[in-house]
């Protein structure tokens, strides 16, 4: 049978774009399906890309990397409004949606503008996109339909007093006090930059820790920082209710206590938007948080139907889902491609930021696998005093066996970036010894992993010397 396409992606963010352009690459017909008229899915318009450039404009406007220099009271503009947040998220959505439509078009792959829902499991009805309905069909999908922020049951969100991270940018002006309900990844880093922005945050979490995934010393690191900027952290707390009023809304916990505020944000965590997909008309189902259940090799139960991105759930990561999306691709169309490493980086983009790669020390003690570990502060680094970060740090965790590196875990400025040494170092097999022997560009926040692996080499050296 002919099809419309040798490979449809469901869904414009990093997941569908990657599948759609890898498809082209290897010579097949490919196409994009996208419900919105913007391109780029939630990671461009409200998730990754609008959240991270809201975060440099407050760093910048706040002079929050100066403030070392020129005392906590300075800022680089008195009076912040939304509207000067806005206007900079605002200009790189639209430069970064100008990015993937001519990436789409220079690999010709077709954009399909409307709902995209199965009929079969060869075929898609498109509806919407200011068009007549009508069908598409390819011989493999990949559904890389994202997700949206999870509104619980009771909550009346009205995009005003209480809203979720999509209708962030929508807001008139910087609340004086907002709750922040969920330390998740979300959480943590819109309550560090409303910190960040003079309002009182109070961050509510039902769990007694946040950030359970990351090492404990670094979540020690952050939540130092958040308290230092005034953040208010009610941990193993639950919301019962949010009482609307006239000039703000009263945060009703579980404990008794009632925190009253201008705003409530709540980050319940994500659920995949696969409501309209008709998944049931092919023999696929969700689970209670809309993930679809995929095999390592990013395939459903329907053997032609392939799903990444969020929807099949951890990482969520942008960077991970469009790898993702690129080896669904040629795992469909069966093309070569290797399989996605094991060593993947996390990076959490709260003020400082928070990054890592490989085991934590908590991992490691709980599988009794012996490490060893080096750590270097920012402060011992010129480039640490020339930025004014005195409280960043990076750690390794290091294998007394072979000096290994085990795991690797940033705190601070440039965190998600100099993680990636780690991560090449890492997944290439090097050691201790590459660290200690190299030469670091000076200064430079990269030094760090030289100054940590001496302070690990040391350490393991005193354990030979008196063992």
């Amino acid at each position: 049978m002919t099809y419309d396409y040798d490979l449809i992606a469901i869904g414009s963010g990093p997941g569908g774009q990657r599948a759609a352009i890898q498809a082209s690459k290897v010579g097949r017909r490919s196409a994009v399906v996208e419900r919105r008229l913007e391109l780029g899915g939630v990671s461009v318009n409200t998730g990754t890309i609008a959240s991270k450039t809201l975060r440099e404009t407050v760093l910048h406007l706040t002079g929050q990397h100066q403030r070392a220099f020129y005392g906590s009271s300075y800022r680089v503009k008195a009076d912040i409004t939304f509207d000067d947040l806005r206007a900079r998220s605002r200009q790189v959505i639209e430069r970064e949606i100008d990015v993937i439509r001519s990436q789409l078009t220079r690999n010709h792959v077709q954009v399909l503008t409307g709902a995209g829902s199965f009929v079969d499991a060869h075929t898609v009805a498109l509806t919407g996109g200011g068009l007549p309905p009508r069908t598409v069909t390819a011989e493999s999908f990949v559904i890389a339909v994202g997700t949206r922020p999870a509104r619980p049951a009771g909550v009346d969100f009205d995009d005003r007093t209480v809203i979720d991270s999509d209708g962030l940018l929508q807001l008139g002006r910087i609340p004086r006090e907002i709750v922040v309900v969920g330390a998740g990844v979300i959480g943590v880093e819109y309550a560090s930059m409303f910190a960040a922005l003079g309002s009182k945050v109070t961050l509510v979490e039902s769990r007694r820790s946040i950030l359970e995934f990351c090492d404990a010393e670094i979540v020690e690191g952050l939540r130092y920082h958040l308290r230092d900027e005034g953040v208010t952290l009610r941990l193993g707390e639950t919301v019962v209710a949010v009482e609307p009023h006239e000039h703000g809304c009263v945060t009703q916990l579980a404990s008794g206590k009632r925190i009253a505020s201008e705003a409530v944000l709540y980050s319940a965590g994500r659920q995949g938007a696969v409501d309209d997909l008709g998944l049931e008309r092919v023999g696929l189902e969700a689970d209670e948080r809309g993930r679809i259940r995929v095999d390592e090799d990013y395939r459903t139960a329907v053997p032609n139907i392939y799903a990444a991105g969020d929807v099949i759930g951890f990482p969520s990561l942008a960077a991970t889902s469009m790898e993702q999306g690129r080896v669904a691709a040629c795992r469909a169309l069966g093309e070569p491609v290797e399989s996605l490493g094991k060593v993947q980086p996390i990076g959490i983009y709260s003020i400082p930021e928070i990054s890592y790669v490989g085991r934590t020390e908590e991992d490691l003690t709980e599988a009794g696998i012996p490490y060893e570990t080096g750590v270097a502060r920012y402060r011992e680094l010129a480039r640490g005093q020339i930025l004014g970060d005195t409280h960043g740090m990076l750690k390794l965790c290091v294998s007394p066996d072979d000096q290994s590196l085990l795991g690797v875990h940033a705190l601070g400025t440039d965190a998600t970036e100099i993680i990636h040494i780690g991560q090449a170092i890492m997944a290439l097999g090097g050691t201790l010894h590459y660290l200690v022997n190299t030469v670091f560009n000076y200064p430079t926040m990269a030094e760090s992993y030289k100054v940590a692996a001496l302070n690990a080499m040391n350490k393991l050296r005193d354990i030979e010397r008196i063992g």
